[in-house]
């Protein structure tokens, strides 16, 4: 880093990290604060101690079932205790977790049971007839159990088993020994598949375990702190709030699913100091013709998963006087990367901040991969640190192209300032090729959310004959507003450079993402795709 920095946040030393297997952070958390409030979910409040002796019944239950270290077990629930006690049970004796998206279909979720060749599944009961669908048409030999949120058996499939009865016919006494290597896989999380099959991605113990505390020593969270969990636990993000407020011993509010008047309340209620969102949940925030006093006792909100235009988060924070902040990272990193400094004088709120302790960054050439670029020069970021996966589940050629020597080459453009702060571009894959000149469809998007009549909008690039390709912007307007495509294009083009000027703007319902907040860009090219097509047919 550069000489001159002297502000003691912009240097964040190597820490050790203890090299646990993942239970232990909460049994650890549990030592210190045993009576501390663990998870609040509607009207059930757990404790720390209560949390390890269920975690400790259900580790027992499922090896008792014959379950053994290695094998998968996948988790189908939405936000409930249940996923996070299975997930730390599992843990505990050595079996891998891979979550599943709740919103998946018979398709998605046969893709995921036979791919990751899971031994057992917890379904919540609410979305057993898709599951039940799936085992009518598909033989799934390696799917041994079936487990049900609830306390009784399900009409239709006699051999499930209840969650309520193994927690109550399971010993809380601590589970059977297995010996678990830091290296040994824990998590096999599927990425959202917007293109192509969704792939596996292996997170070890040491993974894990390193990005927790990645987490809670860059947030420098304590047990003093109270999360609000709407996020999906299912999604990468979701996995490291759960287990990083854990292993600190703080208190987490857990929601099923946003809801923004129920967040609002749950704020109050229990004095939340951390607000985590994506930026959907910003941009929602910033449009909101609501009161915000509730969200008085937050600390941060926390925005990531996808990249944040800076505008909205201005609001949100005129709005609310609350500190808005974006963090970076991915999967096949934990997934916490790079974090804002605690102190907020020095958060950049264009940045996603500074590489968490014991994480190297590098920004590389695209053409090679290999050459350093200086500041302020765009290029691939590529990270190494204890976070990184071991690889993809069964696709050791994709394993090879992302990580290299060491490296994860994240598929990320950005650029490092000469503090050290780094600044997402866009994905490498979502660049739009302008004459050899490569333009980033976040940084339009930004600028069209600055514009006073756009709610939400999106970049996409399409053919053109001279150029190779031109952005095309399809914009949601906020209601009772009203603006041509001319002006939205003058009102862009006149904040970039020659070769990044919008071409075109439609006006849109809604913009199609996925949980996390990600453009679904394939959709819009294939709606424009379609409507390409029909011009021509009309010819």
């Amino acid at each position: 880093m550069p000489e001159k920095m002297f502000a003691p946040e912009l240097f964040r030393p190597p820490v050790e990290f203890p090299e646990v297997p993942y239970d232990h952070l909460l049994r650890r958390a549990a030592e210190r604060n045993p009576d501390g409030r663990a998870i609040i979910y509607h009207d059930l409040s757990l404790t720390y101690r209560e949390v390890v002796s269920m975690v400790n019944c259900i580790a027992n239950g499922l090896y008792n079932l014959g379950l053994r270290k290695g094998e998968r077990l996948c988790i189908f629930t939405l936000n409930r205790p249940e996923y996070t006690i299975t997930f730390i049970a599992a843990a505990s004796i050595g079996l891998v977790v891979t979550p599943m998206n709740p919103s998946y279909k018979e398709r998605e979720i046969a893709y995921q049971l036979e791919n990751s060749e899971a031994s057992a599944i917890l379904v919540q009961r609410e979305l057993l007839p898709l599951l039940q669908a799936v085992l009518a048409q598909k033989s799934l030999p390696n799917l041994r159990h079936v487990i049900v949120t609830g306390s009784h058996v399900p009409e239709g499939l006699p051999q499930a088993i209840p969650f309520g009865r193994l927690l109550r016919e399971s010993s809380p006494k601590a589970p059977p020994t297995v010996p678990i290597d830091p290296d040994d896989l824990l998590a096999l999380p599927y990425s959202s598949g917007t293109t192509g099959l969704p792939k596996g991605t292996m997170l070890t113990h040491r993974n894990l375990v390193s990005n927790n505390l990645q987490f809670t020593t860059a947030l420098q969270t304590t047990f003093t702190d109270v999360a609000l969990l709407f996020l999906p636990f299912y999604h990468i993000y979701g996995v490291m709030l759960t287990g990083g407020f854990l292993a600190c011993g703080a208190t987490q509010i857990v929601m099923e699913r946003f809801d923004m008047l129920q967040s609002l309340e749950l704020c109050e209620k229990y004095n939340v100091t951390y607000y985590f969102a994506v930026p959907p949940i910003i941009l929602a925030l910033a449009n909101a013709p609501i009161d915000l006093s509730k969200l008085k006792s937050v600390k941060y909100i926390f925005s990531g998963a996808a990249p944040l235009a800076p505008e909205p988060a201005r609001k949100v924070q005129e709005k609310t006087g609350i500190q808005v902040v974006q963090g970076y990272g991915l999967t096949e990193a934990s997934p916490l990367t790079h974090a804002q400094p605690k102190d907020p004088a020095l958060v950049r709120l264009e940045s996603v901040g500074l590489p968490v302790h014991n994480t190297e960054q590098k920004i590389v050439d695209l053409e090679t991969g290999t050459r350093e670029l200086p500041v302020g020069e765009d290029g691939e970021i590529i990270i190494r640190g204890p976070q990184v996966m071991k690889g993809y589940w069964k696709a050791p050629e994709e394993t090879a192209q992302t990580l290299r020597d060491g490296w994860l080459y994240t598929g990320d453009i950005g650029h490092v300032d000469e503090d050290g702060y780094t600044y997402i571009v866009d994905r490498k894959k979502e660049m739009i090729k302008y004459k050899g000149f490569g333009i980033a469809p976040a940084e339009i998007e930004a600028l069209l959310l600055e514009h006073p009549a756009v709610m939400d909008a999106a970049v996409i690039p399409v053919p053109d004959p001279e150029a190779g390709e031109v952005p095309k912007g399809f914009v949601v307007l906020r209601p009772g507003q009203s603006v041509t495509p001319d002006d939205l294009i003058a009102f862009v083009n006149g904040r970039l450079a020659g070769y990044k000027r919008l071409g075109f703007v439609e006006f849109i319902d809604s913009i199609p993402k996925v949980a996390s907040g990600k453009i679904l860009r394939r959709e819009l090219k294939e709606r424009e795709r379609a409507r390409r097509a029909a011009e021509q047919q009309a010819l």
